[in-house]
Parts: structure tokens; sequence; C-alpha cells
């Protein structure tokens, strides 16, 4: 297995910047996956750590060595692509073998990984059929298996999931994770699925518009987002965001008014802050409180009610904020659309950012999280 080492890495089509300047350290046997919205360079980063695309500037090194120059099949890295890319008059078997037996490998070690992968992939019992007799979620598990059975010291995954029913992508994120941790091995997933990023990574690289606008552990992305845009992407259903006004501010805390007049103290730096101050706080739907175990309440008309039946989600329009503000409520509330609704807000789950997005350093102490790392750890 092997590190992976970007170093000022940038990708321009002509005049057209891809990726920017991206430096990263994943580590050997890491699992990191690359997230960010539809054209941050997601795919084009992990096409330029395969060699399928060359590097426009910057360092790119596997193990020790660079291989700005090194062809895709000497790296020792397998890719799995969104697309099946599979030979329509193989079988299942003989496509999850092909690389294996280009490469001369034995047929007893072939034949067992082929059938250690299949069950991994619930194909076990499919190894015979062609893939035009496979549903498209089947053909995208082939395809996955066919770098699984390979072993190469990096693995890159680019979407990999997105063919599969949602039942089968809660088992196959669970299975890659198990994989990853059985083998060992350095893997890099790309996804715009946020639950996938949460669920399976060691290291979450959040990218906006090819630059890398945060790095870190999933709960401390989730928890201390160093922008406005890593907390509003990281998260479903999203943050909620309200222009507040600075009343006062101190090292440690700064002390806030909402559009309908409350105020009240987040314990955030509060060295760059001045009094009168423009601010967008934010807080995440999961974050507030009914209305009875609060000091501090907001109210809003109901706009729109989901019942899931674990939970409920209720968006409300109040005064000040960027968008419905959205309140999830763990339990089903007897509540409808056009009622007026009161919520509690607790200041310790609050953020606090500037106009430009740079986010406020939380100082409340989220539980699961090295707080005395999360900020040096951030890019």
């Amino acid at each position: 297995m092997a590190s992976v080492t970007l170093k000022n890495v940038s990708k321009a089509y002509d005049d057209v910047v891809i990726s920017k300047d991206v430096n990263l350290e994943i580590n050997d046997g890491e699992f990191v996956v690359f997230v960010g919205p539809s054209g941050c360079g997601k795919s084009t980063l992990l096409r330029c750590i395969a060699g399928l695309e060359d590097i426009t500037s910057g360092d790119l090194y596997i193990g020790e060595q660079r291989v700005n120059d090194i062809e895709p099949s000497k790296r020792g890295v397998g890719m799995v692509f969104q697309s099946y890319a599979l030979y329509p008059h193989l079988n299942l078997y003989d496509n999850m073998s092909f690389g294996l037996k280009l490469a001369k490998a034995d047929k007893k070690a072939i034949h067992a990984r082929v059938v250690e992968a299949a069950e991994i992939l619930q194909l076990g019992h499919l190894l015979d059929r062609q893939p035009k007799a496979l549903s498209g979620g089947q053909r995208q598990r082939v395809a996955i298996g066919r770098t699984l059975v390979s072993r190469p010291n990096v693995f890159l995954l680019d979407e990999p999931l997105s063919n599969l029913d949602a039942s089968l992508r809660v088992n196959m994120r669970s299975e890659i994770t198990k994989l990853q941790r059985q083998l060992g091995c350095t893997m890099i997933y790309v996804t715009h699925d946020q639950v996938e990023a949460m669920t399976m990574a060691d290291k979450i690289v959040v990218l906006q518009s090819g630059s890398v606008a945060q790095v870190g552990q999933p709960l401390a992305l989730y928890h201390y987002p160093k922008n406005r845009f890593v907390a509003g992407f990281i998260g479903s259903p999203k943050m909620n965001f309200m222009t507040v006004n600075v009343e006062a501010a101190e090292p440690e805390r700064v002390m806030v008014q909402l559009p309908n007049g409350e105020t009240f103290w987040i314990p955030v730096q509060g060295d760059q802050v001045r009094p009168g101050e423009r601010m967008s706080l934010g807080i995440r739907p999961e974050h507030l409180i009914s209305a009875e175990s609060a000091t501090f309440t907001v109210s809003g008309k109901v706009q729109i009610v989901e019942k899931l039946g674990n939970e409920t989600q209720v968006y409300l329009h109040l005064k000040g904020a960027d968008a419905n503000v959205i309140y999830r409520a763990m339990d089903t509330l007897d509540v409808a659309v056009g009622d007026s609704y009161t919520i509690g807000i607790e200041p310790n789950r609050c953020h606090l950012f500037h106009s430009d997005g740079r986010a406020c350093p939380r100082l409340y102490r989220e539980k699961g999280v090295d707080f005395d790392t999360v900020y040096d750890d951030a890019s």
C-alpha cells in the first residue's frame, strides 16, 4: 500500500482552470473522500492521480515516487469509473478476472479473488451471465469487483454507487468500508453524496471551484466548518443561516441580535469581530430545540411539514433568514402549514460567519472531536 501526496497540483485546459494549487497528504491506509458540488473538480483531480489526465503544474507522489511522468499502468492504482465499461461478450467471471489473467496471475488465486469479490458484491449467483442480462446496478457492482480483485496500492473510486438503488447503496457503503479496513489499503473516493462522505471517510476533502475549502475528519467538518461554504455543504438538511447584528465582542464570545430583537452571547473567537458588524448566524436543523426547553426563541410561519415517522422537518419563514429555516425534531409534531410556530436557539450550537464567509472559530467543545487539533488540521 502507499500514501498519496499532492504539492501545488493544478490542472487547466487552455485558460480554463479546473484544479488550482491543491495540497493534500493522504496517508498510507487512509480512506479519503473528495466531496463537493458538481463542477468543483473532484473527478478531474482523481483522474490526475490515476494518470488519465496530465498535471499542468505541481508534483504528485505515490509513496516516495514522483509519478507525474509515469504511465497509469505503472502507478499501482486501480480505478472504478461511474460508467460500467464492461466487455459485453464476456460473462461476469471473465470480466472480473480479465486484468488478473493479463497479468498472468495464478489460476487458483484468480478464482479465489473473484469468488470473494462476488460474494461481497452479491454477485455470486450471476457469475456465468453476460452484462446484457444484468440490471444497471449489477453492472456497476461488476465494475467495482473488477478493481477489487486486482488489489492495487491505491484504490480510486469515482461515484461508484450512483447507479444503485437506495437499499443497495447502504449495503455497499458498509461493504466497501469493511473491505478497505480488512485490506488496509489507501482509498480515494469521489462522491456528491454527503451521507457517503460522512459514514465512510477517515478524512473528507471538501472542494470548491477547484480549490480545497477544508480537510478534516467528518465530525470536525460538521461541527467546526472553516467557512460558510463548508458549513452549508456538509450536513443534510443543510445548515440554516440568518443575518444578525453584532452588539458586542470579546476574545471568547460575541453578542448578536436576531431580527426579532433577541440578543445572546455565542462562544466563538471574537478578536476580529466589531460591534455593528452584520454577520451570518448558522445553526443546523437538528440543533434547534423546542421552545419549551429554550431561553432564546424565534417564531415564524410554517411553510412545509415533512413527517418522516422517526422525525419531523418543519420549514419556517423567519424574518432575516436567507431561506426557510428548517427545524428537525426527532418525533412526530402536531403542526400544519400556515401555523405560527416557535423554536428555540441554543447559543452553544451556533456558528458565526463574516460577510466574506470566514467562520469565527467555535469554542464550544463537541463530543467525538479532538478540539485541540481541529483548527490546526483544517486546510
